[in-house]
């Protein structure tokens, strides 16, 4: 098989398909049914975060360290030798984010990188890949900061492929697999951009 490249990467997020790769590195394509994804406009962030976030506890940026919050995510996983973020998809990955289409949103404490997720983004889609942290709530953060850049950029699709405890804490929930491609399609087929907006916007209280 050919190493994966980039254009393989937007050819399966654009048919809904995206690739995980085995203990061995081999590399599989998948397509589940149900698929999993998080209304944008209904995140509320849970309580406990919102002193953290009125108090700026985490410095947020931006595509800063892109190929760190991969390998930070791969790390996160190591203790069962399962991990399906292999070099191969942290090279193609990072080359897609090289042409502007996947994006890092890291968490900070002190200029240490603490948490943040990754993800790919076209057209109003957003396909969230992983997230990880070392210090408590730093990718819940991260998460929250990412949804504000996706309604700032009034972005219609926020895909989280499987559902799980985890994603379910952001309000991930399941459609069928035909009414995920409906959606695919429109949000696809809409410009918008993932832009870095300015960090202070972010900042506002939380009531």
């Amino acid at each position: 098989m050919t190493k994966l490249t980039p254009d393989d990467l937007i050819y399966g997020y654009i048919n809904g398909i995206f690739p995980m790769a085995d203990s061995d590195g081999t590399l599989y394509w998948y397509s589940p049914d149900p698929r999993a994804i998080i209304p944008i406009e209904t995140y509320k962030p849970h309580k406990s975060l919102r002193p953290l976030i009125n108090k700026q506890y985490f410095d947020i940026r931006f595509n800063t360290n892109f190929e760190g919050v991969m390998r930070g995510c791969a790390m996160a996983r190591s203790d069962s030798d399962d991990t399906w973020i292999s070099e191969e998809i942290i090279e193609a990955y990072s080359g897609l984010n090289a042409m502007g289409l996947a994006h890092s949103v890291e968490a900070y404490v002190n200029n240490t990188l603490v948490g943040g997720l990754y993800g790919v983004a076209i057209g109003s889609a957003f396909f969230g890949e992983s997230m990880f942290y070392t210090e408590p709530n730093a990718s819940k953060v991260a998460f929250h900061y990412l949804i504000q850049t996706l309604r700032n950029q009034s972005f219609e699709l926020l895909d989280t492929q499987f559902i799980n405890d985890n994603v379910r804490r952001f309000g991930a929930i399941e459609i069928p697999k035909f009414q995920y491609l409906n959606l695919l399609k429109k949000a696809t087929a809409k410009k918008a951009r993932f832009i870095e907006t300015e960090i202070q916007h972010f900042f506002s209280k939380i009531a």
